[in-house]
């Protein structure tokens, strides 16, 4: 039997996204995977997930990882291992400072710990936090930042990791799209130990469902973590804190021990591609690429268009698949507006969200694809 997707899945000539490839370069790993799974016949917290976890580990430069049900989750562990609440008796909450441009479950994730969210304007070319923005953002009650690694571009952690320390909060990395990109050659877990990743199929590393996982270099965090995912327990019936139940499942491990080897491979790809974007849109006045630097790892390509939706309709119409990722900025969300405050309007990131535009990447989509997309993008201007 073939491994693969349903057959509407990838049924548009160049689409967004198709996980087929993957499964067919890693099939071989992929039933590997599943027969020993079955062998154990452990299906939550076996061997696949503890194999992964040290594998994962070890590809991005961590100590320990600890796998649970989903990037939104990986975070909210990550801000609750660090002491982010709902603030003490008497005082105000706990605040985190959040980029304007980033994923509405970013901000989920914050609010899961009674915590409030602080909205803090991003720079226009990369959309990604800066230390000047952050520090325009503190208040007394600023307990955290968490650090979006927008698209696979990691922020200037130097920058941010030295800000954190001077001001005395906790550095949350969400890195739900940047799987194995490093820092001028320095893990992520260098410059704050709490580095939350999401499995999402779409992601560079994913799986086929939710999963996520916390990757940090200290393994005294990694034991309190793995007590949080599983309801404050050690691996018995006793509930020694308040926890949650979020563990990734043995399955998901098995595709995602799969796909780990041929990460470095995918990332590779996915930026031979992105460049090939550069050059094709070099003289595109219809949009312009949003920059990024050799630590990308191309989680998406994307670009800024005054008449975007003109453009996804023209692409449409010719069968290439466009994705919009934020449409909405987190200070314009309306179900987090009360929960939210900034200092400054975060007009960048408020810009950005009507301009966006995602073009097809991935590393199993052609050259003559990405071409193609450029080509057709060039004749719309």
């Amino acid at each position: 039997m073939v491994l693969q997707l349903p057959p509407e899945v990838g049924a548009l000539p160049i689409p967004m996204f198709d996980l087929s490839g993957a499964l067919a370069e890693a099939e071989d790993a992929i039933r590997s995977n599943l027969a020993e799974m079955h062998r154990a016949g452990q299906y939550i917290l076996g061997p696949q997930t503890s194999a992964f976890e040290t594998e994962f580990a070890r590809e991005v430069g961590g100590v320990a990882a600890v796998g649970v049900g989903s990037g939104t989750v990986a975070l909210e562990l990550c801000l609750r291992d660090a002491g982010i609440g709902r603030g003490g008796s008497g005082s105000a909450p706990d605040e985190v400072i959040l980029p304007s441009m980033t994923s509405l479950f970013t901000a989920q994730a914050v609010l899961a710990t009674g915590a409030r969210i602080r909205v803090a304007d991003v720079s226009p070319q990369n959309l990604l936090l800066t230390a000047e923005s952050i520090d325009r953002a503190f208040t007394p009650a600023t307990r955290a930042v968490v650090a979006v690694h927008l698209y696979g571009q990691p922020c200037n952690l130097p920058d941010l990791s030295s800000l954190c320390k001077q001001r005395g909060v906790a550095l949350i990395q969400d890195a739900c799209q940047a799987h194995g990109a490093f820092v001028k050659g320095m893990p992520l877990t260098h410059f704050s130990p709490y580095c939350a990743y999401s499995f999402y199929p779409t992601k560079n590393l994913g799986c086929l469902g939710d999963g996520g996982a916390i990757v940090t270099s200290d393994p005294e965090i990694a034991a309190r973590l793995r007590q949080l995912r599983d309801g404050g327990r050690l691996g018995d019936q006793l509930c020694r804190a308040p926890g949650v139940n979020s563990r990734l499942d043995e399955i998901q491990a098995c595709y995602l021990r799969a796909f780990l080897p041929h990460l470095k491979a995918w990332n590779q790809r996915r930026r031979n591609l992105a460049a090939a974007y550069a050059e094709g849109l070099r003289h595109a006045g219809a949009l312009r690429l949003l920059e990024w630097d050799s630590d990308s790892v191309h989680h998406l390509c994307v670009a800024r268009a005054t008449h975007r939706e003109a453009l996804r309709a023209y692409l449409a119409d010719r069968n290439i698949q466009t994705g919009v990722h934020y449409p909405v900025a987190i200070q314009d969300q309306p179900g987090l507006i009360p929960h939210a405050s900034w200092a400054e309007t975060p007009v960048h990131g408020a810009q950005a969200a009507q301009e966006i535009v995602s073009l097809p990447l991935g590393p199993h989509l052609s050259l003559e694809q990405v071409q193609t997309v450029a080509r057709r993008i060039a004749e719309f201007a």
